[in-house]
């Protein structure tokens, strides 16, 4: 193997760090995996794995800035030092003492180069669990162990980086494509998928092959072990226009299905807390909120929707259609309907006193009622589409169908966006935790620092919470991803195994959630190019800077490469 340059003498080397300098026409550059053997008479041979977080080059024999003018001209006497500062990543045997000055360093390649990364211990008792995660400079793969991210030894991925440059979602789709197609996840063929779109529409065409992608591409994915297809089982949910029940889209309306709750649904669920999102509220009116889910989903059993039956609703008319269990009792048909009957509930008939029905207001003051009720009342332009009584509901169930189920968020108000994502998180996790579902479970969030924010609290927080932190035994993984991970709950952050972080702004870099990041890395972050992520796991002591493909599959209307194929125009025709 060719040398490359030695240990230098001059600079102190201990058994965790180390310089070396470059000779001749070496080559030696940031990230680059190098590996240095040394002897000893008491302990034999002894190697040392390192990467290089550092590199520069200096003249010798200049005393002033100006003499490098002098140098160029040759008029004074330098020499071009060219250096490199390792961090070690392993030592083999485990014996902790310097290397030699002057031992001769080369690249780590092939065998050396697992040893580096530790990927030869990456297997268990069935096999390997090296999961594609991406390529490193030298054009190997880099991988993840899997028993980090499938909850084994550790679960979650959290994602750090700014919007635009292709960092969070999609590196996100990408190690999805690794966990269900590279092979390394054995039940892969059991393992959901449930994919908030929070922006655009770029995710609804993730069944569609992208017409921009290249034969470089092509040949990474082939380097990678995984088909460069678009995914295969993809189920696209949108919420309903609000003056229909067509899908709220634009640029693709086959293949989609509109969601929503019926009335029955909501109480049933007990999904009244999740309308409020902010503490401040549930603070001084959380007492208040659960006695009323409560009372909602008594009300509600055993009735099958997707209009709710009430008993005691004086003063509205009847409805048109009576049957056997709704003789004597009145529909609510819509989302206003339900809160102005909680309003009778709470406040009495509008004509009256004000005295409500002392089993709802659970002993609560006016004054608390009516904050209660100001708070119901504006949900209603925003939720009103979401949660009906005109038709059964069809909220999303990333259990069953499909592989994938793509749920969008992106048109929805805020307080819509928190209903829906924390609706979702809570069904999910509780049907999980009755083993209703023995398959793991992959939810991909992004905005984490919206639904879980560091300094404020809510109930759709508390969710995300237990999920971080009990979710990885109950095969339930977290993807989490946010512009500022220093805005997100420690906790949630905390618990992700796996860290990503794509280009951060200069501010952000420097806060304290990114300081396992030796500096260099730090500084590098600010300038990463499309397409590149550094990667941090519990394994490995140094992250790894990686590079991953561009989608096979469509981001947007404008890459689908059409498929005029017979076969495609007869599935078009047969719907």
């Amino acid at each position: 193997m060719e040398r490359i340059g030695v240990v230098l003498g001059r600079r102190e080397a201990t058994p965790l760090e180390f310089w070396v300098g470059v000779e001749g026409e070496g080559l030696l550059r940031l990230d680059d995996l190098v590996v240095v053997e040394a002897f000893h008479p008491k302990v034999g041979q002894v190697r040392y794995f390192g990467m290089v977080d550092h590199v520069a080059k200096v003249h010798e024999g200049e005393a002033y800035d100006t003499d490098t003018f002098l140098a160029v001209e040759g008029r004074i006497p330098v020499s071009l030092a060219y250096v490199a500062h390792v961090s070690v990543t392993r030592i083999l045997p485990e014996e902790f003492l310097p290397p030699d000055p002057g031992s001769p360093v080369r690249l780590a390649q092939g065998e050396e180069l697992e040893l580096a990364l530790y990927y030869e211990a990456m297997r268990n008792q069935r096999g390997s669990t090296k999961l594609p995660a991406g390529l490193l400079k030298n054009g190997e793969v880099a991988y993840l162990n899997l028993e980090f991210l499938n909850g084994v030894k550790g679960g979650h991925v959290n994602i750090s980086g700014i919007s635009g440059v292709a960092a969070k979602t999609s590196y996100a789709t990408f190690l999805l494509k690794s966990l269900l197609e590279s092979g390394v996840l054995e039940d892969a063929h059991q393992a959901k998928v449930l994919l908030f779109n929070v922006k655009g529409e770029d995710l609804f065409f993730l069944d569609k092959p992208n017409a921009r992608l290249t034969e470089e591409a092509r040949r990474a994915y082939e380097r990678l072990g995984l088909p460069a297809t678009p995914f295969q089982s993809v189920a696209f949910l949108a919420p309903p226009k609000k003056d229909g029940y067509v899908p709220d889209l634009e640029t693709r309306l086959e293949g989609v299905r509109a969601y929503h709750w019926d009335l029955v649904q909501f109480c049933q669920r007990g999904l009244l807390p999740f309308l409020f999102a902010d503490r401040g509220f549930m603070t001084n009116l959380g007492f208040l909120v659960q006695h009323l889910t409560e009372k909602l989903r008594r009300l509600a059993e055993g009735q099958k929707g997707p209009q709710l039956l009430v008993e005691d609703w004086p003063g509205e008319d009847l409805p048109a259609e009576v049957s056997f269990e709704s003789l004597g009792k009145v529909r609510l048909k819509s989302f206003a309907d339900l809160v102005r009957y909680l309003e009778y509930k709470l406040l009495g008939p509008e004509a009256g006193e004000g005295e409500g029905d002392r089993a709802w207001t659970a002993r609560q003051a006016k004054g608390t009622l009516e904050a209660f009720l100001r708070r119901l009342r504006s949900s209603v332009e925003n939720v009103a589409h979401l949660v009906r009584g005109d038709r059964p509901g069809n909220p999303p169930d990333p259990l069953k169908g499909e592989q994938v189920h793509v749920v969008d968020l992106a048109k929805l108000s805020p307080q819509a966006q928190m209903f829906v994502v924390g609706s979702l998180l809570k069904d999910l996790f509780e049907r999980k935790e009755r083993g209703q579902y023995r398959g793991r479970v992959f939810i991909v969030l992004d905005e984490l620092n919206k639904y879980a924010p560091r300094e404020e609290e809510s109930p759709i927080k508390d969710v995300l919470l237990d999920i971080a932190e009990r979710g990885r035994s109950l095969g339930v993984i977290l993807i989490g991803a946010q512009q500022t991970a220093s805005e997100v709950e420690r906790r949630v952050v905390g618990n992700a195994a796996i860290r990503v972080v794509g280009r951060l702004d200069a501010a952000e870099a420097e806060r304290p959630e990114y300081r396992y990041l030796p500096a260099s890395f730090r500084q590098r972050a600010l300038i990463l190019p499309q397409g590149a992520v550094i990667l941090h796991q519990p394994e490995i002591p140094v992250p790894l800077l990686v590079r991953f493909p561009f989608p096979a599959w469509a981001t947007k209307r404008e890459e689908v490469r059409e498929d005029n194929s017979a076969e495609a125009l007869r599935r078009e025709l047969l719907g």
